[in-house]
């Protein structure tokens, strides 16, 4: 690694974002115990990481994405808005299209899986901390499936799953629970949801839903 790879004399500084306080512990361990990395702080939530990230400046952001309390989406969402110098490395167990794709559309600099061997999670964040984009082998295969298959539906991913839910008759603070993100913006998705598909209410979403193909029948 290079001198302009790294970007202090005490190694790429780090922000550890997950609600699960084992799996910080771990990470901690894992980067204190090597050479070239500085934990700063550790955050349980979405809302806790971008408040750390805008007072410790970390070069990289280990972000979980569902997280009670603010998820991880959000949080990148919220950076990118205030300018937040720091990378992003998504670290989770979920893999799906609505979680990757927005991830990265989001903002994120890369995506890896926790079941990623120590080596590639280290070689991750340094490819991150330099500006590289960093992908575990199965969501770079989803992604690249994904520009490939042209779009049928007018709804971004977290939208269409969004309208699933309404259509199983769940409420807002329901489909937040689900998808671990808050009733704001599940009215926010809402909001779009009727725009894009040109309706006044959760009713009239479901029934174009259904008569586009959003929906399974």
């Amino acid at each position: 690694m290079t001198g302009a790879d790294v970007p202090n004399n005490k190694g790429i500084s780090l922000l550890l974002v997950d609600d699960h306080p084992v799996v910080r512990n771990g990470l901690r361990g894992m980067f204190e115990s090597t050479p070239g990395f500085t934990v700063l702080a550790e955050a349980s939530n979405g809302v806790e990481a971008v408040e750390l990230a805008m007072e410790h400046d970390p070069d990289v952001i280990l972000m979980d994405l569902r997280m009670p309390g603010g998820s991880g989406l959000e949080a990148i969402t919220e950076l990118q808005r205030r300018g937040a110098r720091a990378k992003v490395l998504v670290l989770t167990t979920w893999d799906t299209d609505t979680d990757t794709v927005p991830a990265i559309e989001a903002g994120a600099t890369g995506y890896l899986l926790k079941d990623a061997p120590p080596a590639e999670l280290f070689t991750g964040v340094r490819e991150a901390a330099a500006g590289r984009t960093v992908l575990s082998p199965a969501v770079a295969s989803r992604l690249v499936t994904a520009v490939r298959t042209p779009a049928a539906s007018p709804l971004a991913a977290r939208e269409r799953e969004v309208l699933a839910l309404v259509a199983k008759g769940t409420s807002n603070r329901e489909i937040a629970r689900e998808l671990f993100i808050s009733e704001a913006t599940v009215k926010t998705h809402l909001s779009h949801i009727f725009t894009k598909l040109d309706v006044n209410d959760r009713a009239e979403a479901v029934a174009k839903g259904y008569q586009q193909g959003i929906l399974g029948s």
